[in-house]
């Protein structure tokens, strides 16, 4: 069965879209631990971040940095994190969150609950800094 992130990448499930290639696809997280928080993630259906094979690892890497770039622009922060935790999803992906402190980088803290036009105006300031 397809997981939830196969599904936001054939548009099955709406998504707020960042960047997309042949072969990932980045998009803001609905449940945010920091406003601009982005998913990126494989087309390819693999669960585990290390099993994806070098060469793939390393261009996934490369897409991440390329929306962090973007993100760091249309998110005012410090830096943008980046976690891998893979337990919540069975599809490999990677979180980039911006952070001023090391304490935004916690996935415990409650989630952030934004409207609608909020996704929308980071959607599209990223999308215009890529």
């Amino acid at each position: 069965m397809a997981t939830i992130f196969t599904k936001i990448i054939h548009g099955e499930i709406p998504s707020y879209k960042i960047a997309e290639n042949e072969e990932f696809y980045a998009f803001l997280d609905i449940f945010p631990i920091a406003k601009g928080h982005t998913l990126v993630v494989p087309k390819a259906e693999i669960d585990y971040i290390f099993d994806l094979d070098e060469a793939m690892l390393g261009r996934m890497m490369v897409f991440a940095k390329q929306v962090a770039k973007a993100l760091k622009i249309a998110v005012p922060c410090k830096k943008i994190g980046i976690a891998v935790i893979g337990l919540e999803v069975n599809h490999a992906h990677i979180h980039l969150v911006p952070v001023n402190e090391i304490g935004d980088l916690n996935f415990e803290k409650t989630k952030l609950k934004l409207a609608e036009d909020e996704f929308k105006t980071i959607q599209e300031a990223v999308k215009t800094n890529l």
